[in-house]
């Protein structure tokens, strides 16, 4: 089904409100790689690279560890 153009504008000027927009560069041959695995766990390619930045971010919050005397984005002791 066609989507009018007004339609589209309302589409463009929800995301532009509500959205962030990240340009990602990747080698030659790894968005197939990365098309092919968000695929075979049935992700769209923004859905498995949105969960695995989450991830990663919950990931190194919880190796930080305050007793350690790190602080988030300081890897050295002080």
């Amino acid at each position: 089904m066609a989507v009018s153009k007004a339609q589209q504008k309302a589409v463009n000027k929800y995301m532009a409100a509500n959205y962030d927009r990240i340009n990602l560069t990747v080698t030659k041959g790894q968005r197939d790689t990365i098309k092919a695995h968000a695929e075979a766990h049935s992700e769209s390619v923004n859905g498995f690279i949105n969960r695995a930045i989450q991830e990663t971010m919950e990931r190194d919050n919880d190796v930080l560890d305050p007793s350690e005397g790190r602080r988030e984005g300081n890897q050295e002791k002080e």
